[in-house]
C-alpha cells in the first residue's frame, strides 16, 4: 500500500473523523436530516479539505509559526467562500437546506486539525489525499446517519418513500433523532468492539495520542503532541532502563554461577592435590 492510497485508508477506517476521533459533531448532528443533506455537507467539507491541505502544504516553509492558525484560517475562509458561491449558483435548494452550517465549515474542528497536525508537516501530495481521505470518511459518515435518520424518520431514501407514513419514528428527523441515532450508531460500533472515541477497549490506532479520547491528555496541537513525545519518550526511556538492568542482573548471576564453578573446581583441585600427602 503506497502512501496515499494509505492515507485514504486511514481517513476513510482506520481514522474516521465522526465515527472514530469524534470530530465535527455540530455539522454532523445538525445537517443529517436527510441522505442528501449529509452527502452534500460531506463533499463540500471534503473539497475544502483536499485544498487546504494543499496550500497549507505548500506554504508551510513560508507562513510563520507564531501566525499559523490565522494563515490557515484565511486560507480556509477563502476556500469556503468558493465553494459557498458555486452550491448557491449551481444546487440553491441544497444551499438552503444547509444554511448557516455551510460558513462555518470554516471553524470545523476536523480541518484545523488535519491543517495544523498533517498538512503543515508534510509534502503536497501527501497532504493533499490525506485530505481526500478524511473528507470521504466524513461523508461517508454523514451519508450514514442521514440515511438511517430519513429512513426511519420519514420513510424514504434519498427522497423517495419506501415505508408507509403510520410507521414513521418522526423524532428521528428532529433535533434529539440526530443524538439518538449516532447513539446507536456508537453503540454498535463498541459492541463489535471496534475503534471508536467511546470505546476503551477498541485495540488503539496509530495516532500520536493511541486515537482514545477517554484519556486524551488534550487537544491535536502541536502542545499537546510535543506532551505526548514526551511521555512516550519516558516510557521508552523506563522501558529501556529495566532492560538494562535484567540484562545486568542476569550477567551479575552468570558471573556469580561462574566464579562459584571455579571456586569448587579449585577446591576439587586442592583436594586432588591433598589426597596423595595423606596415603604417603
Amino acid at each position: 500500500m503506497n502512501k496515499c492510497t494509505e492515507r485514504i485508508y486511514n481517513g476513510i477506517i482506520k481514522e474516521n473523523p465522526t465515527f472514530i476521533l469524534m470530530l465535527g459533531m455540530c455539522p454532523t448532528l445538525a445537517t443529517t436530516t436527510s441522505a442528501i443533506n449529509g452527502l452534500g455537507m460531506g463533499l463540500s467539507t471534503t473539497a475544502v479539505l483536499m485544498f487546504s491541505n494543499l496550500i497549507i502544504s505548500l506554504l508551510r516553509r513560508i507562513i510563520p509559526d507564531r501566525v499559523r492558525i490565522p494563515a490557515f484560517i484565511v486560507i480556509v475562509a477563502s476556500l469556503v467562500t468558493v465553494v459557498q458561491l458555486l452550491m448557491q449558483g449551481y444546487v440553491p435548494s441544497l444551499y438552503a437546506s444547509l444554511g448557516i452550517y455551510i460558513p462555518l465549515i470554516v471553524v470545523n474542528c476536523i480541518i484545523l486539525g488535519r491543517a495544523e497536525s498533517y498538512a503543515c508537516k508534510n509534502g503536497p501530495v501527501e497532504s493533499f489525499f490525506d485530505g481526500v481521505g478524511m473528507g470521504l470518511g466524513f461523508t461517508l459518515a454523514l451519508t450514514v446517519i442521514g440515511m438511517c435518520r430519513e429512513l426511519l424518520g420519514a420513510g424514504a431514501f434519498f427522497g423517495q418513500t419506501i415505508i408507509p407514513e403510520q410507521y414513521h419514528i418522526s423524532i428521528l428527523v428532529l433535533a434529539p433523532g440526530a443524538l439518538l441515532t449516532l447513539a446507536m450508531l456508537t453503540a454498535v460500533q463498541n459492541k463489535l468492539k471496534l475503534p471508536s472515541a467511546t470505546n476503551g477497549d477498541a485495540p488503539q490506532s496509530a495516532l500520536a495520542c493511541g486515537g482514545n479520547c477517554m484519556t486524551c491528555s488534550g487537544a491535536a496541537c502541536m502542545a499537546n503532541h510535543a506532551v505526548l513525545a514526551e511521555k512516550k519518550a519516558e516510557e521508552a526511556a523506563k522501558a529501556a532502563a529495566a532492560k538494562k538492568a535484567a540484562a545486568e542482573k542476569a550477567l551479575a548471576a552468570k558471573k556469580a554461577a561462574e566464579a562459584a564453578k571455579a571456586a569448587e573446581a579449585t577446591k576439587e583441585a586442592d583436594k586432588a592435590a591433598s589426597e596423595p600427602g595423606k596415603e604417603n
